[in-house]
């Protein structure tokens, strides 16, 4: 995976975000953002990160969002740099199963008015088996947000809140 320092602008993704929830199944919901996007966990086995306890309740929260937000699910399978290497000729991804050693989106978190946060699925990996610790605003962040939340009228299945009401949807399975 590509390594980007934390609380840096995001840029790995260059077009909008496509989100996805999984909860409903509804997915390829895509907008330009309206937000400034911050990267968090994106960790590489060549560069330093933090390490170190984190609350519980940051950990049940990270978990929950990571069970109903996907974010541009579109960019191929990433392994854990800092696990054994996988067979990926017989490997099967666990359903809800957030402590994979493989990743295959992102999320977002709401961090202060015109900013979010935007995590690799991995994150949850990292934090649970390998000590990461995000830096206190991401902790901060996501202890407050209420992934069950809504966004908007037109869109009240995505658990993001700021989803602009000229998103398309272009796809609903």
């Amino acid at each position: 995976m590509t390594f980007y320092e934390d609380m840096s602008p995001y840029s790995y993704w260059k077009r909008g975000d496509i989100f996805t929830d999984k909860t409903t199944g509804l997915r390829f919901l895509t907008f330009e953002p309206a937000y400034e996007r911050l990267n968090i966990g994106w960790l590489s086995d060549d560069q330093p990160w933090a390490s170190g306890p984190v609350p519980p309740a940051f950990v049940e929260s990270l978990t929950a969002a990571l069970d109903v937000q996907a974010v541009n699910e579109l960019m191929g399978l990433h392994e854990c740099e800092f696990c054994p290497p996988l067979d990926m000729s017989s490997y099967e991804p666990l359903p809800g199963h957030q402590r994979s050693s493989v990743g295959t989106g992102e999320i977002r978190i709401p961090f202060k008015p015109g900013s979010a946060f935007a995590a690799p699925t991995l994150i949850g990996h990292y934090v649970i088996d390998h000590g990461y610790r995000p830096p206190a605003p991401f902790i901060d962040a996501v202890l407050a947000f209420d992934p069950r939340g809504t966004s908007s009228a037109r869109y009240p299945w995505v658990h993001f809140p700021w989803i602009p009401e000229d998103a398309v949807l272009d796809e609903v399975e």
